[in-house]
């Protein structure tokens, strides 16, 4: 995202085009999340992570060599397919190495790494893409990628299948309502997250009044709040699961609001960008909401879970360019972000209407 401007030129489209790079890296999450998670639902999840890895290397050494808008397009697709189903595994995996009463803490400590590399790996690619193209940015990535399969080789445990586990059992999930409203939750209330975040270098540079050279460290900042959010997310999840969320998600609503309101002031955009980044608690706790909720559909909902957060990148990117298109400015990101949580907080309110109906209903039975 923080490379959009440099690719947009590269390729010779708009920013707000060039936001369809985003889109089609999250197309192929939620392509690649269901797929994967039924297909490979016997495999060793350490050997199924390993793969995934590998996936992510090819697909980023795809990108770096794309010539044109349609090979990045489809490079990007193509690195997005393993997204969600590996940070699906990744948390059962973790899940499996704790007590039931720590699941979602585990969970938050996966997502944590996500969140610190907006901490590191965010101001770094930046900074390789500004200093030495975005084709090295891709092409580095690439290589942690081969990097990162050693490690896991070495280190990651291996955890013992399901012996449930089947991708018959696995399909079963799409039968269970309280699944697909999770996901919609995740999918609408998290798109401002991502209405923002997709267009945070230009709006830091236009409206804040940010150099290109100071973007990194502000991303950086962004990411502190990411960690914290996530650490904090899972401890809260593991101590009231439902209210958590709820908690979480009008937080979002207030502090999207008003990125649009500080956006013009540099002091009160680090401040709102480390509280909109703590927003990303709201990882974990969905995570532990799915695994509550799945039966037996456990990978399946777990990887599903990224798809859904990948078609809030999807939106909230779509709707955030569409918002800078009609004239109103690289700002008003923030407004499309808080009435996305807005909508968000309805539908999980409906999703809990819906299991607390189902309880009932089998309590009279």
């Amino acid at each position: 995202m923080s490379l959009l401007p440099g690719l947009a030129e590269s390729t010779g489209v708009s920013i707000p085009t060039a936001g369809s790079y985003i889109s089609a890296y999250a197309l192929g999450v939620v392509v690649g999340a269901p797929l994967i998670a039924i297909l490979a639902a016997r495999s060793s999840r350490k050997a199924l992570l390993i793969a995934l890895i590998a996936l992510f290397a090819i697909g980023y050494a795809t990108s770096a060599v794309a010539w044109d808008h349609s090979s990045l397009l489809g490079a990007r697709f193509l690195a997005g397919l393993p997204h969600g189903a590996y940070y699906g595994v990744a948390c059962l995996v973790a899940a499996a190495m704790v007590g039931e009463g720590r699941k979602a803490q585990a969970a938050g400590y996966v997502m944590a790494g996500l969140a610190a590399a907006n901490v590191i790996g965010v101001p770094a690619a930046t900074w390789i893409g500004q200093t030495f193209g975005w084709r090295t940015a891709f092409g580095s990535l690439a290589v942690a990628g081969i990097a990162t399969m050693l490690l896991f080789w070495l280190y990651v445990p291996s955890v013992p299948r399901d012996p449930n586990a089947s991708p018959k059992a696995e399909m079963s999930g799409l039968k269970r309502p309280l699944i697909w409203l999770t996901l919609a939750t995740a999918s609408i209330g998290f798109g401002g997250m991502f209405a923002v975040y997709s267009y945070i270098t230009p709006t830091l540079t236009e409206v804040t009044g940010f150099s290109i050279n100071q973007v990194p460290r502000v991303l950086a900042f962004w990411g502190v709040g990411m960690i914290v959010g996530n650490l904090v997310g899972g401890w809260l999840a593991d101590r009231g699961l439902v209210r958590a969320i709820f908690a979480i998600m009008v937080w979002n609503v207030v502090f999207l609001a008003l990125f649009s309101l500080f956006a013009p002031s540099k002091v009160g955009t680090l401040a709102v960008l480390f509280l909109v980044g703590c927003g990303f608690a709201l990882v974990p706790a969905l995570q532990v909401r799915l695994m509550n909720v799945a039966g037996d559909a456990q990978t399946l909902a777990a990887a599903l879970n990224h798809s859904a957060f990948n078609i809030s990148n999807a939106v909230g990117a779509s709707l955030g360019g569409m918002s800078i298109a009609m004239g109103l400015g690289w700002s008003s990101t923030g407004g499309v972000g808080a009435l996305l949580a807005l909508l968000g907080i309805a539908v999980m309110a409906i999703s809990v209407m819906v299991e607390r109906s189902a309880r009932t209903t089998l309590q009279a039975k």
